[in-house]
């Protein structure tokens, strides 16, 4: 079994920052692309930033140059860097990850953290 596990989240007045990080556990064989996405309330699920195992990265246009992911592949963990923070940052930040384990290679998810920016 794989699982990622989501830490990092909470409560920021505008203008701050959080990081957020993702470690993957379990019979991890492989760790491919990685990402964070978000989903406010009343909102569908959106991409936030994705990194390949090779370090390519690709940011929606409404975190670009304020979010940055990175990642540890000898931790198998993502991390997601957020500076100058809005309120409508708030969500619940989901990490997703493509895995391959000896058997079969899944794109797994997180539980969530919850972000909360006040104004």
């Amino acid at each position: 079994q794989v699982q990622l596990v989501e830490s990092g989240g909470g409560l920021v007045q505008a203008g701050g920052s959080l990081r957020l990080s993702c470690v993957a556990s379990g019979s991890v064989f492989r760790l491919n692309a990685m990402g964070w996405y978000r989903q406010a309330p009343g909102k569908q699920r959106e991409l936030v930033a994705t990194i390949t195992s090779g370090g390519s990265t690709n940011y929606a246009d409404s975190v670009k140059g304020r979010f940055t992911i990175s990642r540890d592949n000898a931790k198998n963990t993502v991390y997601l860097q957020m500076n100058s923070l809005k309120p409508e940052d708030t969500a619940v930040y989901y990490c997703n990850a493509y895995i391959a384990t000896i058997t079969h290679t899944l794109t797994y998810w997180g539980k969530g953290t919850l972000v909360t920016v006040s104004s």
